[in-house]
């Protein structure tokens, strides 16, 4: 099994980076773009079943995630860093904090899936758990999650992306996952620094959602939301996401 990231920077502060649901390693746009990579290190992970382990086999849960995670930390000797987890990744980076222990210096979620999990109501399931199979239902979860207010044409290629870089049965197990996985009870009280951002247009994991959630669990927790944005800060406002992230890796 390959668990080696796509790493961009060569700098001191060390990030592992956590792709959502329709990510992937290569999947973090113009905000990838933008490391300064003599300040940091990244290193962006694929989950099973997507980009270069589109092929690999699993169970495809929050657990394998994370120990696949913490496994591409320790290929690259890192003995400390702090963890981005994008939607989905936002689930397994804290996952990440528990096994990985003191190693694990902050958390940074951006539009993050709580140790909640997430409910969902009968219509909402149906779109979600087609979106497997159905490209329709992709381009309909990614415009409902942004407001509804983008080009047609981000859209579709964000889809494509998705197909092109994800297995659809890997794909379907990871939102019994993410949605159903409830690890509250263990991180409530954690001792870790926590970041979030979320976007003004996100319906789905908004700053109410983290207020009944993250703001409840964790002691020192910090909330913003980015205007102009929804889901996918990493696309829609890249600058603005990256000034948060930089200032919270800065103050560890």
């Amino acid at each position: 099994m390959s668990t080696e990231p796509l790493v961009i920077g060569s700098g001191p502060r060390r990030v592992l980076a956590l792709h959502g649901w329709f990510g992937s390693a290569r999947g973090w746009g113009p905000f990838a773009d933008l490391v300064d990579g003599d300040r940091y290190s990244y290193a962006f992970v694929d989950f099973r079943g997507y980009g270069a382990r589109r092929s690999e086999t699993g169970e495809h849960t929050i657990a394998e995630m994370a120990a696949d995670a913490l496994a591409a930390a320790d290929a690259l000797g890192w003995s400390a860093f702090a963890v981005l987890g994008h939607s989905m990744g936002g689930s397994v980076m804290q996952r990440v904090a528990l096994d990985g222990g003191d190693r694990v210096t902050g958390l940074l979620g951006t539009s993050p899936v709580p140790a909640t999990g997430v409910p969902f109501d009968e219509q909402s399931w149906q779109l979600f758990s087609g979106a497997a199979g159905e490209r329709e239902h992709r381009h309909a979860i990614i415009d409902l999650t942004t407001g509804g207010r983008l080009s047609r044409t981000w859209i579709d290629r964000m889809v494509q992306s998705s197909l092109d870089t994800s297995d659809p049965a890997a794909f379907r197990a990871y939102l019994d996952a993410w949605a159903g996985t409830d690890f509250a009870d263990e991180v409530r009280g954690r001792q870790v620094p926590v970041r979030l951002v979320v976007g003004e247009h996100d319906p789905a994991l908004s700053a109410a959602v983290m207020e009944q959630t993250f703001l409840q669990l964790y002691p020192d927790v910090s909330l913003e939301v980015l205007a102009n944005a929804g889901h996918y800060a990493v696309f829609e406002t890249p600058v603005a996401l990256l000034t948060v992230v930089e200032r919270f890796l800065d103050g560890l």
